[in-house]
């Protein structure tokens, strides 16, 4: 419990009192903020409307590392293990910044994208324009015999929900199941093979929530 200072809509201003140390702002019997010894937290989807301070600030920042390898040769877009991140948006006028660096090699043409998920529904949300059937990523990793290739994405997205939002990298190979895409290694890299060039490398995926 704390004590709850309430802008009542029939009685004015209520005072309820305790010793709690908090102080909960209420509008309507509605909970709007809470005041304590560690500051101010606003409650589940209420924001500081109009506080320039507030606007832009970074409120939360998740991040999801992979550091070992992965590999598909999969005609249609599958998950990379380890490269997701789920976020809950403290209020639906929150912007979430997503960033994403993977590491991948390929003996061909490999496609890599970003995608959300929201209640069940995955949608694509930095891909190319749809052009006749080229495929939709946001990066194309080209054969890399020696290393993987660096791909960079970078997102502000409005998912508009204080629903819990999943995003996630995925990757294919559209053009032909004889192609692979390998996660943190190089095409030409086997068990075989133990050279000092021959990297093992970590990829990652952040997201930030950015206030209004």
């Amino acid at each position: 419990m704390a004590t709850i200072i309430n802008a009542d809509t029939s009685n004015g201003l209520k005072l309820t009192s305790d010793t709690s140390g908090e102080i909960k702002l209420q509008s309507a019997g509605a909970d709007i903020a809470t005041v304590s010894s560690t500051g101010l937290a606003m409650a589940s989807g209420k924001t500081l409307t109009g506080d320039a301070v507030s606007s832009g600030k970074i409120l939360q920042v998740l991040q999801a590392t992979k550091t070992d390898t992965f590999s598909t040769n999969s005609t249609t877009f599958v998950d990379i293990t380890d490269m997701a991140v789920t976020i809950t948006p403290s209020s639906t006028s929150s912007k979430i910044l997503v960033f994403n660096q993977l590491q991948a090699g390929t003996n061909g043409h490999g496609t890599i994208k970003t995608v959300k998920t929201v209640g069940g529904t995955t949608s694509d949300i930095l891909v190319g324009d749809a052009d006749g059937n080229r495929s939709r990523g946001n990066a194309k990793i080209w054969t890399s015999t020696w290393g993987p290739t660096t791909c960079v994405a970078q997102l502000l997205d409005s998912p508009n929900t204080t629903s819990a939002v999943t995003y996630k990298v995925q990757c294919a190979v559209p053009h032909s199941a004889s192609y692979y895409i390998h996660v943190n290694r190089a095409y030409s890299s086997s068990g075989a093979s133990n050279f000092a060039y021959d990297v093992r490398s970590s990829s990652t995926i952040t997201v930030m929530e950015v206030s209004a």
